[in-house]
């Protein structure tokens, strides 16, 4: 029994640190940053630009402090691109990422196959629901 009283608030403590992490890959914090970036492609070019920006995104998935992106394609008109962003850390993303070479060199290859600079907004999380 004193076994039990000395381990329990132990015990405890472990299942709870355990079940509030489990499924909690995407933990936001006050430096976290949604980005919302919309393409317009060149006409015809939807699936390159598709193609282009998976391969960017393969090299973006490996910097630190990223979470996630969601590649969405307009139903109506495969020429609107929508990438949705998920940073941990906003100061990361608007400078040193910005700076990485895959990225300088998707800027200088977008003219090829974008009909435009892209529609860039960011997005702080105010609450989150699940």
């Amino acid at each position: 029994m004193k076994l039990l009283q000395k381990t329990l608030p132990l015990l405890v403590l472990l299942i709870a640190f355990v079940a509030l992490s489990w499924n909690d890959d995407k933990v936001f914090t006050n430096d976290s940053l949604i980005v919302l970036v919309k393409y317009k492609t060149q006409a015809g070019k939807s699936e390159e630009t598709i193609g282009q920006m998976t391969q960017l995104i393969e090299k973006v998935k490996k910097e630190p402090h990223f979470m996630s992106i969601k590649l969405h394609v307009d139903p109506k008109d495969a020429t609107n691109i929508l990438l949705y962003e998920e940073w941990h850390n906003a100061d990361y993303y608007n400078n040193e990422h910005m700076q990485t070479p895959h990225l300088q060199k998707f800027m200088g290859e977008a003219r090829n196959f974008l009909a435009g600079p892209p529609e860039i907004s960011q997005w702080k999380v105010a609450k989150e629901f699940r």
